[in-house]
């Protein structure tokens, strides 16, 4: 299997980190969104990532729907998700807001890079408030969980979304995730595998000024 995409979004790095804990194979493609479009483009037509090739050939699309995928692999037993019920729309609730923080905290950074001299303030104002608002409530709810991880004593797929998103956020908008948030800052050791190399998050410094990936 092919994994494209750079591990700076937190999408990616998800797929990546759930790979990894299920030992499933992979080779790793990080081509930029940006600067390698045309590779992405026949696997993917909206060039966006992350894309998984299968052996046979298929490409998956968008982080949620691979997931969903490598559970069906691996199986029930090992799935880091319950299969069903309400268990599973809470986990799964969690994903979302994660998501959806990562959706937002990407939007803002766009903003930032591609439109250095005139933002549009209604836009950067919305999102910062959309990212806000979901650290709030993730705040509140982690700081109500007395397992290690957020649905009892082994790692989930909410876990891993939750620190790979609020790495991004701190390192992309770090005077809106601070000291705030100590829950959320309190990420047990296993989703640290969330975080980056140091020569990564050098890469990631130099970016920051040059454009996306």
């Amino acid at each position: 299997m092919i994994l494209i995409g750079q591990y700076d979004s937190p999408f990616v790095r998800r797929v990546a980190i759930a790979m990894r804990l299920y030992g499933i194979a992979f080779e790793h493609k990080p081509w930029s969104t940006f600067g390698d479009a045309d590779k992405i483009a026949p696997y993917n037509p909206l060039r966006r990532v992350p894309t998984l090739v299968l052996d046979s050939g298929e490409a998956l699309i968008e982080s949620a729907m691979i997931l969903d995928h490598l559970d069906d692999v691996v199986g029930p037993d090992k799935a880091m998700i319950a299969p069903r019920g309400e268990a599973r729309r809470r986990h799964l609730r969690i994903c979302a807001l994660a998501m959806g923080l990562g959706d937002k905290g990407v939007s803002l950074l766009y903003e930032r890079v591609l439109r250095k001299e005139k933002q549009l303030d209604l836009w950067v104002e919305r999102c910062k408030s959309q990212i806000s608002g979901v650290l709030d409530v993730l705040e509140k709810e982690r700081a109500d969980v007395e397992t290690p991880y957020w649905f009892g004593e082994n790692i989930g797929h909410a876990d891993i979304a939750v620190a790979c998103v609020l790495r991004f956020t701190g390192e992309a908008h770090p005077a809106l995730f601070d000291a705030r948030y100590p829950a959320l800052r309190r990420i047990p050791p296993l989703a640290r595998r969330c975080r980056r190399s140091r020569k990564s998050c050098s890469r990631w410094r130099r970016r920051r000024g040059e454009g996306i990936s």
